[in-house]
């Protein structure tokens, strides 16, 4: 069934993501403003579900609020967060050897999980901007001692400021996979437990929710597989010729988000 940019707008709740949707690093991307006036004038439910890991919600809020808009902590869940329900579930009180940045390590702590470098249940990896040979040359060994590897999220490049592309969190892992012969576990979009998890904090049926998200690999493909209807904009990695090589689609592609609201 067809489904229109009307269609989308009647929507009662909208996941969204974050890098190449609402801003490139520091720089806020044309049409944000006003779609968060339309969501927030239009008592729509909204939920920002973002692969980056480096920060936590208050950060990513106070973020934004650096850029001038005033979104709640509440709105926002990580792939950080994502991870550290996992593991708290998977074996509660476990201890990880982390690559990543404070919003991972916050997300680990505050979910009882310690940090141990000598003989880890884990070796976690998410995005950082402190990577080098010596933290890969210790997750290779770690995890050849029997320690299970795991990925924030699947990302393999990011966007940032001028529309360049830089290594994400799979490009990363990539090194350690293959020293070691051993497949990390990936947490965030497309994984469906990030995904019901989202579902789950915006309280909207799946009939109900749209994703909107730059990415065919993981904001798309988690739409689909979620039951949810899906909007690509083309303001982050994904070109339309990227498409053509693509086996799946989009409902809805857009130049950007502020479409929606116009």
């Amino acid at each position: 069934m067809r489904v229109t940019l009307e269609d989308i707008r009647a929507k009662k709740g909208f996941i969204c993501d974050m890098d190449g949707v609402i801003y490139h690093g520091n720089q806020l991307l044309p049409g944000v403003h006003e779609f968060l006036d339309w969501l927030n004038k239009n008592n729509k439910r909204f939920l920002f579900l973002t692969n980056s890991s480096e920060r936590s919600p208050l950060e990513l809020s106070q973020k934004l609020s650096r850029m001038g808009l005033d979104v709640d902590e509440s709105h926002f869940y990580t792939s950080a967060l994502a991870t550290a329900h996992f593991l708290k579930h998977q074996k509660p009180g476990c201890s990880v050897y982390c690559i990543g940045e404070a919003g991972l390590y916050n997300a680990l702590y505050n979910a009882g999980i310690s940090m141990n470098d000598v003989n880890p249940d884990y070796v976690v990896v998410g995005e950082t901007q402190t990577y080098n040979y010596q933290n890969i040359c210790k997750a290779v060994k770690l995890v050849h001692a029997g320690a299970k590897l795991i990925g924030t999220n699947p990302d393999m490049t990011g966007p940032v400021e001028g529309n360049q592309i830089v290594p994400a969190c799979r490009a990363l892992v990539a090194p350690i996979e293959l020293a070691t012969g051993k497949s990390a576990y990936f947490l965030g979009k497309p994984n469906p437990l990030m995904m019901r998890t989202g579902i789950r904090l915006l309280d909207c049926d799946t009939k109900d929710t749209a994703i909107i998200g730059d990415r065919m690999d993981t904001d798309i493909i988690a739409g689909i597989e979620s039951g949810v209807d899906t909007v690509l904009v083309l303001s982050g990695v994904t070109s339309r010729e990227d498409l053509k090589e693509m086996p799946y689609a989009p409902r809805v592609i857009l130049n950007g988000v502020g479409e929606i609201a116009e």
